[in-house]
């Protein structure tokens, strides 16, 4: 899985002034709404009900909010950079300012798994997440994460 395949630099946030977990989460579904004929409340309430499962907060100042949705024909991503860190209710206590959102059909659990499995990893990459940190714009950003490749 390419990251360039689901996500367009359109969907790529450097900055984003939220001061809540709930305004992440309604910033991502506009975002993610721009890659599919959805309307973003639909959205909304795919990953708040994936959030009242467990925070998708990953630790390190990471979270990834997923979810999967009827209608969607093909996994779509969205990254938001935080100019503040946020309480996500993360699993390591600690606030999360990189956010990616994604997407995939309702069908596609094996797929949905691969992708969150990538995305991880390449958050996972300490190195990385700073680059993400102290990169300047949004083009930047997109260029910084389809360009990831793991070591």
């Amino acid at each position: 899985m390419k990251l360039s395949d689901i996500l367009s630099a359109d969907r790529v946030v450097a900055g984003a002034a939220l001061g809540s977990k709930k305004k992440v989460l309604e910033e991502l579904s506009r975002l993610l709404a721009g890659g599919t004929t959805l309307a973003s409340g639909d959205i909304f309430n795919s990953l708040v009900g994936r959030e009242k499962l467990g925070s998708t907060g990953l630790g390190h100042g990471v979270a990834i909010p997923h979810g999967r949705v009827a209608g969607v024909p093909q996994s779509v991503g969205a990254f938001m950079r935080l100019k503040h860190a946020i309480d996500y209710d993360a699993h390591d206590g600690q606030p999360v300012d990189l956010v990616f959102g994604l997407l995939v059909p309702q069908q596609a659990t094996e797929e949905h798994l691969k992708h969150l499995a990538a995305i991880a990893e390449m958050f996972s990459n300490e190195q990385f997440c700073v680059k993400l940190r102290e990169t300047a714009d949004d083009k930047q950003l997109h260029k910084l994460i389809t360009s990831y490749t793991p070591a």
